[in-house]
This record gives C-alpha cells, sequence and structure tokens, in this order.
C-alpha cells in the first residue's frame, strides 16, 4: 500500500489541526458541523486520508479561517522546512 502522507501534506495536516484548535472546536464538534461522523475529522487529522480541495474549502468555512490564509501559511512551513534542509 502506498503512502498519502508526505512531509509537505503533515505540514498542511497541522496547520488545519492548528486551525480548528485556534477556533476553539473539537474534532467531535467540528464533524458535527459539517454533518460528518468525528471520525471523518480524525482521519485526515491523522493522515489516514486526505482531504480534497471542496472538502477543504468546507472545513475551512466551518473553522471560519480564511482558505487563502491558510494556504499561504502552508506553503510558508514547507519553504522554511525545505531550507532547513538543504545543505
Amino acid at each position: 500500500m502506498r503512502s498519502i502522507s508526505s512531509h509537505e501534506y503533515d505540514i498542511f495536516r497541522r496547520c488545519m489541526i492548528a486551525a480548528r484548535k485556534e477556533a476553539q472546536l473539537t474534532q467531535e464538534a467540528l464533524a458535527k458541523s459539517l454533518q460528518k461522523p468525528q471520525s471523518f475529522v480524525a482521519k485526515y487529522e491523522n493522515g489516514e486520508r486526505r482531504l480534497d480541495v471542496v472538502e477543504f474549502l468546507i472545513v475551512t468555512r466551518v473553522i471560519g479561517v480564511d482558505p487563502c490564509a491558510l494556504l499561504s501559511e502552508v506553503e510558508q512551513q514547507i519553504f522554511e522546512a525545505s531550507r532547513e534542509e538543504q545543505p
């Protein structure tokens, strides 16, 4: 089985988790707002499944964050991580 994760996707997941926590939402509360089971949130936060673009937009709307700002944060962290890896 191929991994669905990568270092870059791990950064994305951590940013999504941080955004949810900053909004003071539990996985259960977010899932309820999304009309999904709690396992939906747990699986994308744990890297067991990926979010597609439409799901990402819906989740950010429910969390109350600007999807463009969140992606900018992800991009910045990926850039910083890649600079740290260079010799």
